[in-house]
């Protein structure tokens, strides 16, 4: 079911549900919206997808980052299963191709193992070392783009620090 827990300021894109959850019309949705999969964990908990249809970065890209980032927070954990690659594209209303490439790249990236009777499963194989050098590759394109807007030094570790604190649940405690 897809949902979106605050208020509705999008008009007749959503309405409500019978347990009180948004729920939206996808195809009168603005360029970009949150939807929440319920049953994504064994715990049954839901996940906040944020997926933007008009946006250049590829669908799949963009669900693969979402699950990462759910990884990060801690709403998914090491042997949550996701959605069968059937269930979640119906979900999104995308095409299954896109949910496959998706979990296709989280398992190579070591994120995500495909069991027979489960399906994808979260799953964090992948070394340090390799992650350490995916991060040096992309993080240096993101400075390089910075340093020439104008960015400075300090504005960047107190962006990465902040960022941190976010995604790893220290936000408003002392580092």
């Amino acid at each position: 079911m897809l949902y979106q827990e605050k208020s509705c300021s999008i008009g007749e894109a959503c309405c409500q549900d019978i347990t009180g959850h948004m729920v939206f019309d996808l195809t009168k949705l603005p360029l970009c919206y949150m939807i929440a999969i319920t049953g994504i964990t064994k715990d049954g908990e839901s996940m906040i997808l944020r997926i933007d249809f008009n946006s250049d970065e590829a669908l799949y890209i963009q669900l693969r980052n979402q699950i990462i980032m759910g990884i990060a927070t801690g709403e998914l954990r090491e042997g949550d299963a996701l959605p069968s690659v059937r269930q979640l594209a119906d979900h999104i209303s995308i095409n299954m191709h896109t949910v496959n490439k998706a979990y296709s790249v989280l398992r190579q990236e070591g994120f995500v193992k495909l069991d027979r009777r489960k399906g994808a499963v979260v799953s964090l194989e992948a070394d340090k070392e390799r992650v350490m050098d995916e991060m040096r590759e992309e993080i240096a394109v993101a400075l390089a783009k910075g340093i020439c807007k104008g960015v400075q030094r300090e504005e960047v570790h107190r962006l990465v620090d902040e960022m941190y604190d976010v995604i790893a649940g220290l936000e408003g405690s002392e580092t």
